[in-house]
């Protein structure tokens, strides 16, 4: 998870502080969605549920592995997943945005799923600008010019990069809880005892017990913040197991235990992402015009509230509550609300 705490100091993780029907869902996936991807433990055995066999691409540092729906020709949606998570997420609001016309691309991030590097030689760096840059390289392998972006926890983050530094690439946003952008000086600084207790996982992976812990128990780990992250969430253990196998990528560890201990400047990251990270530390604004969604019953460190990231977005703005239950992953518990932020984000007004 990568969401919001309380009080604001790490509202952001620290940065410079601080109407489509069921039916559309059923519809036949175009051929697009359709190319065949060799067997990986994330996709063995053929379909996946929600999308179809992956396809695959080398972009930049990795070869990834995506799933693609709808139209070629169609407005570009790019569906960016976080942690726990992977691109199921997403299984109910693709075919929705496909039905509408739009092509729409939803990767597996680092570390993730059918995703790999392409050298064994290659750091596996879970620091924020190294994922959003994988996003941008997958972009011009696809020949993807300008997409609207949906996205949610390390998926969020990664738009919210793109939409600060690469303005001219994003149509338009949906963030769930907002301004993401890290700033590690400012999330050196300590945060009151409860909420520094919802980031424990965060202390636990800061060691090697935890390192090894999360090793040995992904699958019951990670089904563990599954259930606080949206506590009313009646999530099957087969929706579960469905994104749990993207969890047993060979380099899903590495990469998460990298991220939490480079956001706590335990783990250096790599120097060709220097002057990228010192821009994205002065807390950039994003001008695209952009929808920010929550869920009324977000389990995971966030905001109440826009107020303490408001000013970061200066163009066209949007704030939504859903209502209901909704938990941290809000675009696989409220499908339909999701999708049709990501329709109306792309026409949004000041």
């Amino acid at each position: 998870m990568t969401t919001l705490t309380q009080p604001s100091r790490r509202l952001f993780l620290g940065t410079a502080v601080l109407g489509l029907g069921a039916a559309a869902a059923q519809l036949a996936l175009p051929a697009t969605a359709m190319a065949q991807a060799a067997p990986s433990p994330a996709n063995a055995g053929g379909a996946l549920a929600g999308f179809g066999p992956l396809r695959q691409v080398d972009a930049g540092l990795l070869n990834v592995g995506y799933a693609e729906l709808g139209p070629a020709d169609g407005r570009v949606a790019i569906l960016l997943h976080g942690w726990p998570y992977d691109i199921h997420s997403f299984a109910d609001v693709a075919p929705r945005l496909a039905a509408a016309g739009w092509r729409v691309i939803v990767p597996h991030l680092r570390g993730h799923g059918t995703t790999r590097f392409l050298s064994a030689a290659t750091m596996r760096n879970g620091q924020q600008a190294a994922v959003a840059l994988d996003i941008v390289a997958l972009m011009d392998a696809l020949h993807i010019r300008k997409a609207v972006f949906g996205a949610f926890d390390w998926g969020a983050r990664t738009a919210d990069i793109i939409a600060a530094m690469f303005p001219e690439r994003v149509e338009g946003l949906v963030s769930v809880s907002g301004y993401l952008i890290n700033n590690r000086e400012a999330i050196k600084a300590p945060l009151p005892p409860a909420a520094e207790y919802a980031w424990w996982y965060q202390f636990y992976f800061a060691t090697e017990h935890g390192r090894v812990g999360y090793e040995k128990n992904r699958h019951d780990f990670n089904k563990l913040i599954w259930k606080t992250a949206s506590p009313k969430w009646a999530f099957s253990d087969a929706e579960f197991d469905r994104s749990a196998a993207s969890f047993d990528n060979p380099d899903h560890v590495d990469v998460v235990i990298h991220n939490y201990r480079w956001r706590q400047s335990l783990a250096e990251g790599e120097a060709r992402y220097d002057e990228l990270e010192r821009r994205l530390a002065a807390g950039p604004t994003i001008a695209v015009p952009t929808i920010v969604l929550e869920g009324d019953a977000n389990g995971a460190p966030h905001a109440t509230g826009d107020a303490a990231f408001r000013a970061k977005f200066t163009g066209p703005y949007n704030y939504r509550v859903i209502t209901g239950g909704i938990g941290h992953n809000l675009p696989q518990e409220a499908p339909r609300e999701f999708a049709q932020a990501v329709l109306d984000v792309a026409t949004l007004k000041a």
